[in-house]
């Protein structure tokens, strides 16, 4: 049996626009493969480890068997249009999952059977979480030594604290592996190998397989109905519930995010996606149970909501930019509206005007060109000059601001130096380009060594961006060591004044400026405002006056890192009649803050690296030395599928090298996840 249909036309119920989540290496573009050849949308499954997967289109992600860019693509299922984004599961690339998360209706959390829930499945699912995105999972690799689904399912509960009801259970496990119970039908589902899985049987289970699912069936049933007070009364009397029922049931409740539907399979050995591609259609939701449009009026801040219709106006967020083969390309989430080819735009976060001069679905690497899109779409559009990650798009008459994207904070940096001078040039033009792509880097000039400081989210991130320069643009800086990024606080409170008077242009500008600054708890970013009744002097002097306290935070006194955690107060300014201006005042504020923070106790922050490290028994001693002698501290040990996982809180700094260390000290049978923690004041 198989369910593959083509699409048929309909509005935004039949779209589902999902992503595929998880830890790297749970089995994510392996599943998509596997999703676009059931639909139809491929003749010939790809595989991750002989860098043939569809989705996987980038060389450095076929050379390391990762994906790096988030991918999209569309594929027909059961008369509805899946929109299908495929994230990374590599920590360097959170941003990737953030930015696609944002724009996502639904998701499906993909984890090993063996492994269970990882640190990025746990970090990506916390994504999820913070956008309110109802999720599927799918405990993949059943067929794999050592599969526990069990031991998944309970990951999920108690690490996750995810409210999950198995909707199926596997037949076997590991070489035993042959199949899916669906625990709603009580039916084994059994593929067929000959047709790559293509086909599928449905059969009656057997004394022993009913045995076994009867406890997993009624705990489903329980779960269901307690979140459906029409079914209460009526499993309490012991009636029957009606499949129908229970399948609307699960449907309310997965978009309330009450309960997440777990199933089971082997996307590798072609067993439990089409019954995965089922429950999209089924219970995730589309861009019309998922709302329209909700943001502020620009002018006004003010809550202002677009209904989800093509009818209404047009509200559209940017969530990535691309700039491949020299040209620039933005992807779009249209919330509300349309927005044809040709037609200009305002992207109100810039406030310029933009043309979609073309506009694209998308495959992978390959598009197709449409001549609208409308809302509850995901497409591509070329030609618009301002547009950034977290931007708006909408009619000029009809504004609208969305919330943005979170930004995140690099964590390491490496010195470039051009080998001559006319790619020096040449190198800041491409890394700008990159730049515009990738939100997570900085870029800064060193103007005493004149370097390029390059700064990322990890040692791959800084990799994978210097061979695109090599591959892409055929340059080939030099690269120094990576350095760590660091930021600066204050530990005590400080004072600080400051008088500027000074001709400049044939006019002389006075500022006098006396401020107070005050530590405040970590990741409290900071916090500037005035201690002094401002209504008797100009605006243009007190906006001049702030601007150089923010500049100012941009370079602390100990090494001249950013400042943050910080509370600035102004609490005093004097007046020079006929000379006072807002040179003045911005450069004496910029002045009086280096005073206070000098006197306020100053301390560097570092970044703190949280570290799972699985590890046979007998290395657990070895790892423990190695961990120490980094300065890490160990927080948690526990054991997982017969491995040990230890996980332990360390200094970035002191962990260059560290992964290579820990593969000669365990002959290589240790795995390690590394994701950035926190900010900490440097020991």
């Amino acid at each position: 049996m198989s369910s593959k249909k083509g699409p048929k036309k309909g509005g935004l119920a039949v779209i589902r626009n999902i992503g595929i989540i998880a830890h790297i290496d749970a089995g994510k573009t392996t599943l998509t493969e596997r999703i676009l050849y059931y639909s139809g949308k491929i003749h010939r499954m790809g595989e991750v480890h002989e860098g043939t997967a569809t989705m996987d289109f980038m060389p450095e992600e076929q050379e390391r068997g990762i994906t790096i860019a988030s991918a999209c693509t569309t594929c027909p299922w059961r008369g509805h249009r899946v929109n299908i984004i495929d994230t990374p599961g590599h920590v360097d690339f959170t941003i990737e999952v953030e930015r696609c998360l944002r724009v996502l209706d639904g998701a499906v959390g993909v984890f090993c059977a063996v492994a269970g829930v990882e640190p990025q499945s746990e970090t990506v699912w916390r994504q999820s979480e913070l956008h309110s995105v109802p999720k599927l999972a799918f405990v993949n690799k059943m067929d794999r030594l050592g599969a526990d689904f069990q031991a998944a399912f309970s990951a999920m509960r108690t690490i996750l604290k995810a409210p999950v009801v198995a909707l199926q259970i596997p037949v076997g496990a590991g070489q035993d592996f042959s199949g899916v119970i669906d625990l709603l039908t009580m039916e084994k589902l059994v593929f067929d190998q000959t047709t790559q899985g293509e086909h599928y049987a449905r059969l009656p289970l057997s004394e022993a397989e009913a045995d076994m699912a009867g406890p997993w069936r009624e705990a489903m049933v329980e779960a269901i109905c307690e979140r459906d007070e029409a079914l209460v009364e009526d499993y309490l009397g012991g009636q029957e519930i009606a499949l129908d029922r229970l399948r609307a049931a699960i449907r309310t409740a997965t978009l309330e995010r009450s309960l997440v539907p777990v199933l089971c399979g082997s996307a590798l050995k072609n067993i439990g996606v089409q019954p995965l591609l089922d429950a999209v259609c089924d219970f995730l939701p589309s861009p019309e149970d998922r709302g329209g449009a909700r943001g502020v009026d620009p002018a006004t801040g003010e809550a202002k909501t677009f209904p989800p219709s093509p009818d209404a106006p047009l509200a559209a967020l940017v969530f990535k930019v691309s700039m491949e083969t020299g040209r620039r390309h933005v992807f779009l989430r249209v919330y509300s509206g349309r927005l044809a080819a040709g037609e200009e735009v305002r992207n109100v976060t810039r406030n310029e005007n933009e043309r979609a001069a073309r506009l694209f679905s998308m495959h992978a690497s390959h598009r197709e060109k449409i001549d609208v899109v409308s809302a509850g779409d995901i497409a591509l559009a070329s030609g618009m000059r301002h547009a950034r990650t977290g931007d708006t798009l909408c009619h000029a008459g009809a504004p609208i601001l969305l919330e943005t994207i979170a930004a995140y904070k690099p964590v390491i940096s490496l010195a470039l130096e051009p080998r001559n001078v006319e790619e020096s040039d040449r190198l800041k033009e491409v890394l700008g380009k990159l730049l515009q792509e990738d939100p997570t880097l900085t870029l800064e000039h060193d103007e005493e060594t004149d370097q390029i400081i390059l700064s990322g989210m990890g040692e791959l991130h800084l990799e994978v961006v210097l061979e695109r320069v090599r591959r892409e643009y055929g340059l080939s800086p030099r690269a120094g060591k990576p350095q760590v990024v660091y930021q600066e606080t204050v530990a005590a409170e400080g004072v600080g004044e400051a008088e500027f008077l000074r001709e400049l242009a044939e006019k002389e500008h006075y500022g006098h400026v006396a401020v107070r600054v005050s530590p405040l708890p970590r990741e409290s970013g900071r916090d500037i405002g005035f201690a002094i009744d401002r209504a008797g002097y100009p605006v243009a002097w007190l906006d001049a006056l702030a601007e150089g306290l923010a500049d100012g935070l941009q370079s602390g006194t100990l090494r001249g890192y950013p400042v943050v955690d910080v509370r600035v107060r102004v609490t005093g300014l004097k007046i020079m009649e006929g000379k006072s201006s807002a040179v003045g005042y911005r450069m004496a504020a910029h002045q009086a803050l280096k005073n206070a923070l000098a006197q306020a106790s100053p301390k560097l922050l570092e970044p703190i690296m949280f570290l799972e490290i699985t590890v046979p028994d007998q290395f657990v001693g070895d790892v423990a030395g190695l961990l120490g002698s980094s300065g890490a501290k160990i927080e948690n040990m526990f054991d997982r599928a017969g491995q040990k996982i230890v996980q332990a809180l360390a200094p970035l700094r002191r962990l260059f090298g560290f992964s290579t260390q820990l593969r000669s000290a365990t002959q290589g049978r240790a795995g390690m996840v590394m994701k950035f923690s926190k900010f900490d004041v440097l020991q």
